[in-house]
């Protein structure tokens, strides 16, 4: 039998994260369960900088090979303040482009560009996210205003690639009380922020997997006099 087609999540912590309970990742996993792998390469912290330096490794040609579903979540960490946090800082248009280079490089293994999809940073709760802050010593080092920047600049790279884009900035401040409902801390999701997102990619989940067959036999097609000829046609 073939590998199994898989749906690939790469992104920071957010995606690391999204396999927690009630995480949009394992929400994912259930919809296209028996159909699909679904594949976490969430590396909190990470910038786009980083994650275009280890693409390859992370993101090898054999394991994209089967990829009938892609997320990129970046930005979240390149829109940091650069005079507050350098450490993880990316400028806007350094940003961009490394973004555009990790969509090239999956278009040059494979992935069609109707299977990528673009998650933007989403909002920060300067409230929530300037008291995570404090409680580790430092300085409010992201704002709303800034991460918008970056969600604008990620909706219009996903326009002009041709791929398809959730403009997550945009769509949660449009929810009343968006900070305390969706965002744990001000920056990471909560469950309800996660429920928010998958709402959102649920539709494009399915375009791309839908017209995938379950993998084996239902039970009840079995044949139990003779079991290996069930198998044996999957």
């Amino acid at each position: 039998m073939s590998a199994w087609p898989k749906v690939v999540l790469f992104g920071d912590s957010i995606t690391q994260r999204s396999f927690e309970v009630g995480g949009w990742g394992a929400s994912i996993a259930d919809q296209v369960q028996r159909k699909c792998d679904v594949v976490n390469r969430g590396f909190s912290g990470y910038n786009s900088r980083w994650a275009h330096m280890i693409i390859q490794a992370a993101l090898p040609p054999e394991l994209l090979k089967d990829t009938v579903a892609m997320t990129l979540f970046f930005g979240a960490n390149d829109s940091c303040l650069q005079e507050v946090w350098p450490c993880q800082y990316v400028g806007v248009q350094d940003y961009a482009d490394n973004m555009k280079s990790i969509v090239n490089y999956l278009e040059s293994n494979g992935v069609r560009k109707e299977k990528i999809l673009l998650i933007t940073p989403p909002p920060i709760d300067e409230t929530l996210w300037g008291e995570a802050c404090k409680e580790k010593g430092t300085a409010l080092n992201r704002t709303l205003k800034n991460s918008g920047i970056y969600a604008k600049a990620c909706v219009t790279l996903a326009q002009d690639l041709g791929v398809k884009v959730i403009d997550l900035w945009s769509a949660m401040q449009t929810e009343e009380n968006w900070g305390p409902r969706f965002l744990s801390d001000g920056l990471h999701l909560s469950s309800e922020g996660a429920g928010f997102l998958y709402k959102q990619l649920s539709g494009f989940v399915e375009e791309c997997t839908s017209s995938l067959p379950q993998q084996f036999p239902d039970w009840s097609e079995i044949d139990y006099a003779n079991p290996e000829k069930s198998f044996q046609q999957s």
